[in-house]
Parts: C-alpha cells; structure tokens; sequence
C-alpha cells in the first residue's frame, strides 16, 4: 500500500502555505528600495514546483548596505512567517537557510550587482524586482551559455570516482559498512555528474542529489533505472556486486567525456586503477 504519512493534511496545505510567505517576502523586498533587485531559482525558477518544494531566494543589494544585510539575515527572515530554526550559523556568511514552523524552507542569497554575472545557472530564474534591468539583461546573455565540461571538471570527477571506489573497499574489508555505503552512494552521485556532463547539462555542485532522481530529472529513463539498481546494504558481496556495476556504466562514459573533451583513454592506466580493488 506504500507509505501513509501521519503529516498528510500538513503536507497538503504546502503550496499554500508556500504562496503565504512569498507574498509576505514580495511585499517586504518591493518596498525596500536598498534592494536593487531580487529573483527565484530553483524550481520556482524553472517552474516545476511540487508540493515540497522550497524557495530559492537571490537578494541584490547596494555595495555599501551588503554587510548590513548580511548581518541582518536571520532578522529580515522573521518578517516573513515564523521561523522554527535557522540552519546557518555563520554571521558574515552571504546565506542563511530558515525553516518555517508550516514546513516551507527559504534559501536566502544576498549579492552585489558584482556578483551577478552570467550562466548556466541563471538561466532558469524569476525576476520578481529589477530596479535598472540589470536581472534581465543577465538573464539574456545566461540564455546564450551553453555548458560544456572542462578538462578540469573531467579530471576532477575521474579523480573523484577512483578515490572513493578505492575507499569503498578499504571500508568494506574493515567492515566499517556505513563509510563503505557512504563511498558508494558518492560512486552513484559521480555517474549521476557524469551522464549530465556527458549530455551537456550542467550537473549540481558534487554532493548535492536534487533532481538527478523523480519526475523533475533530466536522466534518462535507463540512466535513473541504473541508479535505481545500484541498492545495496551492509553486506560485502552486495557492496562489490554494486561495485562492479557501476564500474561497467563508468567506462562507457569515460570513454565518451574522454572523446569529446580530446583527452587520452589511457585503457591500460584506467584498467590498472580500477583494479586494484576489482
């Protein structure tokens, strides 16, 4: 029958609940007039939203006002709903995070116009306030960014999986089966990075599993049916059966990231890597 929730009506009210503070957050910010501009990601931004889905909350302010409004963080966010807690604790940090007692989280950036520039990271945006059009001009000139992974970014990532593959079977001959677990949920995020960089998507910043899984993805259908095979738990043959998986998914994408980028399949070194746990 699957899961029932005991929160099912809270849950229900969500999006409404939602709506509440972005008004409130609306009514605040339009009247500021230190706040040249503000805008939405996220799934707001892209206009997927779904009944959990949070606020991603971009602020830009005059140069001279940013360290007072980043001192005043926390405080701004209480204008907007009730605040249950705040999860950054950093005072000079440029983000907090409030979560609201109806359940609804809010993400909150503040920037200067100079950090405002364009990418593929804005080019899924709502502009709520834009004093001098700077939002939507950036937001044109994002449209026009295409991504294409970096030699950088491909050697980071190769780099990345092997160490966290060599990890995993340290972990697991130690029996220290939750840090073995750990390293494989990083060797299935790192094919999660890899299959988007490959499709020339940009991936999320490593660690982070947004919408790499659900409806909102932009995997394949095989590509989540893989992920979705990779489970396993505290058990040694499980670990290196998912292990091996994922390693045979991992060489067909090396060889083409390796393929577009121009970059040496070095077989022999890459086989001579892999196994030394495999």
């Amino acid at each position: 029958m699957g899961l029932v929730s005991k929160h099912k009506e809270r849950d229900s009210v969500l999006p409404n609940n939602r709506k509440k503070l972005l008004d409130s957050i609306q009514r605040d910010l339009l009247a500021d007039d230190q706040v040249l501009a503000f805008f939405y990601g996220g799934s707001i931004g892209n206009g997927n939203t779904d009944v959990f889905s949070d606020i991603d909350l971009r602020v830009v302010v005059e140069p001279d006002k940013i360290k007072e409004y980043i001192s005043n963080k926390n405080e701004r966010a209480k204008n907007w709903g009730e605040v249950l807690y705040f999860e950054d604790l950093h005072p000079s940090s440029i983000y907090t995070v409030a979560h609201y007692n109806c359940f609804v989280k809010v993400d909150i950036f503040y920037y200067t116009p100079a950090n405002i520039q364009p990418s593929t990271w804005l080019k899924k945006i709502k502009i709520i306030k834009d004093t001098d059009g700077m939002m939507a001009d950036t937001l044109i000139r994002s449209m026009a960014i295409s991504y294409k992974p970096s030699v950088e970014e491909f050697e980071i990532w190769r780099t990345k999986f092997f160490a966290y593959l060599h990890e995993a079977y340290r972990r697991m001959m130690r029996k220290e089966y939750y840090y073995a677990l750990n390293c494989i949920d990083k060797l299935r995020l790192s094919m999660s990075t890899a299959w988007y960089m490959n499709s020339g998507v940009q991936p999320n910043t490593f660690g982070d599993w947004a919408k790499y899984e659900g409806d909102r993805s932009e995997l394949e259908d095989w590509q989540k049916s893989l992920l979705e095979s990779w489970e396993c738990g505290r058990d040694a043959v499980e670990i290196l059966n998912v292990m091996k998986g994922i390693v045979s998914e991992f060489k067909k994408v090396h060889h083409s990231l390796s393929d577009t980028l121009g970059v040496q399949d070095d077989y022999e070194w890459v086989d001579k890597v892999l196994n030394m746990v495999l």
